[in-house]
């Protein structure tokens, strides 16, 4: 019950990850935005949760429809906590094609939604995160954010680009209060591969093994919390040979530290 009484919020919240983190934050107390494209699946979520829930459907990457949108949630929210708690940027679309096929518009489209777009919603609500000197910012990588995959080419750039984000950010911010949390999942139960471009852009429309097979996505949410609540800032849930290459890439926590320290003053020292 970390938690309860907070105000999360919530992007591709309509299946996979993003409903299965809504129902156990829910579970925990937390009032809930919900954000995503489709209202009627948006709405079907919300239906069975126990908290207050808001349902903001936008374009994730339209920068407009993301500044309103950020607007309304946190006017939302400051009657329930005094602003948004928790930011999870779990909106993505993933890839199925190799580079040498693959058209550059589904370069554009896939770095627009997994990589720009959360920064965009950060970056909206960083300001008032930091005025509070609270708040948690969540970014869904992934096992291939953290190692180059084949016929991922555009996912992979995306994701290991999120990390670079989330990681400076969180040194720049640990001072004000904030955490930054990385989460890192490998294969899990979801429409990921069905909803995957593929070399001209259009969705994959099947799903493979790897996927169906995979972790069930209610259990990777209830991990996810658990492990945030321990105070982790990266993590990784996999299992087998995606666990192993992901453990061979992790941050220590030491370096963690470290950047966190080298922030301390070092805009001042530089000028900025």
């Amino acid at each position: 019950m970390a938690f309860a009484g907070q105000v999360g919020w919530i992007t591709g919240a309509s299946s996979g990850i993003g409903a299965a983190l809504a129902r156990a934050l829910a579970a925990s107390g937390v009032h809930l935005v919900l954000s995503g494209r489709n209202r009627d699946a948006l709405a079907a979520v919300a239906a069975d949760l126990p908290t207050d829930t808001l349902i903001l459907p936008f374009e994730v990457t339209q920068q407009e429809a993301s500044l309103e949108a950020a607007d309304t949630a946190w006017d939302w929210a400051q009657s329930r906590s005094g602003g948004i708690d928790m930011l999870v940027n779990n909106a993505g679309i993933s890839q199925r094609s190799l580079a040498v096929d693959t058209e550059y518009a589904v370069y554009e489209r896939i770095v627009a939604v997994d990589l720009l777009a959360p920064i965009a919603l950060t970056q909206a609500l960083l300001p008032r995160m930091m005025a509070r000197r609270t708040g948690r910012i969540v970014m869904m990588s992934s096992v291939a954010g953290k190692v180059g995959v084949p016929m991922r080419t555009a996912y992979c750039a995306a994701k290991f680009g999120l990390i670079g984000y989330a990681d400076a950010l969180r040194a720049e911010t640990a001072e004000a209060g904030l955490s930054v949390h990385v989460i890192a999942p490998g294969s899990v139960r979801t429409d990921v591969s069905r909803n995957a471009l593929t070399a001209d852009g259009s969705a994959r429309g099947i799903s493979d093994k790897a996927i169906e097979n995979g972790l069930d996505p209610d259990t990777v949410a209830n991990e996810i919390l658990q492990r945030m609540g321990a105070g982790e800032r990266e993590i990784i849930i996999a299992a087998g040979a995606e666990q192993q290459m992901g453990e061979s890439r992790r941050t220590p926590d030491g370096l963690l530290d470290q950047m966190a320290a080298l922030a301390v003053g070092y805009a001042q020292r530089m000028g900025s």
